[in-house]
């Protein structure tokens, strides 16, 4: 797998390309180092984030507190940090969605 994953000791960061008001919303793959995920929501006032970070949480199994946008708030590249979960997680996961 491609994914560029940064694991520190309580937590995990990665990029994430999302696409805004796609069809549904699901994990698309990856591409350069970053996981694509399509969003159902527009990028307007936040809901495209507030949806990116249900669907991470549902998709990781952890609440959605463990979740934070760290960079690209209103870009579609985005870092995000994950608490709670390890990269060996995050491997065993992703295999199943992409």
């Amino acid at each position: 797998m491609g994914l560029e994953i940064l694991e520190t000791d309580d937590s995990v960061k990665f990029t994430v390309r999302v696409i805004p008001r796609s069809s549904r919303t699901e994990i698309f793959g990856e591409h350069d180092g970053a996981l694509k995920i399509k969003l159902r929501s527009p990028p307007v006032d936040g809901a495209a984030n507030d949806e990116l970070i249900r669907f991470l949480s549902k998709t990781f199994s952890v609440s959605r507190s463990d979740i934070e946008i760290i960079s690209g708030q209103t870009t579609r590249t985005k870092r995000v940090s994950v608490s709670g979960i390890t990269r060996e997680q995050i491997d065993a996961i992703l295999p199943v969605k992409i």
